[in-house]
């Protein structure tokens, strides 16, 4: 393979060497090949330069360099991009993953937290004074990208998405500049950062607003793949109130000790619950479970809530290779049960999980005006995983997760949450953003006109 290799400017580059405290790493470096690696094997890319950032004047630097050099951009938080926008082919990957320190007030149940943390990071520094905040169901998801994206986890019915909790971030924007957003100051970027992604500039750090959640009553029950159990999941949702998170998860029975091992690798759903209500009522909640379905196995317990954020992390470690897409659906119709059920009986991998993610409840107490995230009127957001442990047979499971989502489609909202679409979904961004796109291409324009920040679901100026 033939990888364009620029000419960088000298002068800029010891410019860059002298501005930068952190490491950068260039090709024939021995941690190259290392340093360049993201989450989504798909993606085996060669930038010209890797800066690995320590502060926020490493930032600037790096962002200034990549701009004056007229080349791309890539920022990476915890590089779970499925995309691959945390990497390019002879551009600048600017590598946050140093940043990662969190500081907790317990007393204004506030988290400042680095650009590059993951939510893993978050959940113990926040869980020693009982507090959380809604992040993603796998521990090593950088906050960044899944803040900016809207942010979707098991307490969002609680607690609204991870932008809803934003209080202010610290951004650098594409001319260099270092500004502090909140509802008060440079509210117009405060509003596009919550849910716009990465098209205005680098989050160096986030604030976030903390719940009273410590302890919670969580876990997975695995039952037959049958439309009836799905249904039955529905009506639990529309139900329960809001303390009840309920991801909702269709694949192939993982190969853990509480399923049966005539049920791994079949076809199977499950019910991954995150209950932050009163502890003496958790024996309602399992029974409520319970009557899902016949019950295959389950591994429901109290447990500390950074616990469950960790439950997926083994089954999708680094370096497999991932084909996404995502919708959004207003309830759960009979017609999307049973694309759920047709498709999920020919998954094609354990890694390979389609997972349902109710956003209503807090999520629907927020404008679809309000925040960049518009969709705030849809009830579930759908993310169809294809993944895989080897490249072959990769276009075979990207045609089963097209299909899935074309059987899906007259069932869903126009568009799709950014977080969940691969780069091939370029044509859905003015969908994604519905009546707030012209909002968010005048804001580009201001901010970003050369389009410095393109590596991203992009809001072209």
């Amino acid at each position: 393979m033939t990888t364009y290799t620029p000419t960088l400017d000298h002068q800029l580059l010891e410019r860059l060497r002298g501005s930068v405290r952190g490491h950068i790493v260039e090709p024939g470096d021995p941690d190259y090949d290392e340093a360049r690696k993201v989450y989504n094997a798909m993606h085996d890319r060669r930038p010209a330069i890797i800066v690995r950032a320590v502060d926020a004047g490493d930032v600037i630097a790096t962002v200034d360099f990549a701009r004056d050099q007229g080349l791309p951009l890539a920022v990476r938080g915890g590089s779970h991009s499925v995309p691959g926008y945390g990497t390019c082919d002879g551009g600048v990957v600017l590598d946050l993953g140093l940043m990662h320190g969190v500081r907790v007030d317990p007393e204004t149940r506030t988290a400042w937290v680095e650009g590059g943390a993951t939510w893993a990071d978050v959940n113990h520094a926040t869980y020693a004074f009982g507090l959380a905040t809604t992040g993603g169901v796998v521990s090593t998801t950088g906050v960044g990208g899944l803040t900016t994206g809207g942010g979707m986890g098991y307490l969002a019915r609680r607690c609204g998405l991870a932008c809803d909790n934003l209080v202010s971030v610290d951004l650098v924007t594409a001319d260099g500049s270092f500004v502090t957003c909140t509802s008060e100051q440079h509210s117009d970027l405060m509003w596009a950062v919550r849910g716009g992604g990465g098209n205005f500039g680098v989050v160096t750090s986030f604030a976030y607003r903390l719940h009273p959640i410590a302890d919670i009553l969580g876990g997975p029950v695995f039952f037959p793949l049958d439309g009836d159990v799905i249904r039955r999941y529905r009506e639990l949702v529309a139900e329960a109130d809001d303390n009840l998170g309920a991801l909702l998860v269709v694949g192939l029975g993982p190969p853990v000790p509480f399923l049966p091992e005539r049920w791994h690798g079949r076809p199977l759903c499950g019910v991954v619950t995150c209950w932050t209500g009163p502890e003496d009522e958790d024996d309602r909640i399992q029974d409520r479970l319970a009557a899902l379905g016949p019950v295959l196995g389950r591994h429901v317990e109290r447990m500390p809530y950074p616990v469950i954020n960790t439950l997926f992390d083994d089954l999708v470690p680094p370096g497999l290779y991932h084909y996404w897409k995502g919708t959004f659906t207003q309830g759960l119709s009979d017609g999307a049960v049973e694309a759920c059920v047709e498709y999920g009986a020919t998954t094609p991998s354990i890694q390979s999980v389609t997972v349902a993610f109710p956003i209503d409840g807090a999520c629907h107490r927020v404008g679809p005006e309000e925040t960049a995230f518009s969709y705030r009127d849809a009830d579930y957001s759908f993310a169809l995983s294809g993944t895989l442990t080897t490249r072959a047979d990769c276009e075979a499971q990207k045609d089963w997760v097209r299909g899935f989502h074309q059987a899906l489609e007259p069932h869903s909202m126009e568009g799709g949450y950014v977080n969940f679409i691969d780069g091939d979904d370029q044509n859905l961004v003015r969908a994604n953003y519905r009546a707030n796109y012209t909002r968010l291409t005048d804001l580009k324009r201001h901010y970003d006109p050369g389009n410095l920040f393109r590596l991203n679901h992009n809001i072209a100026p």
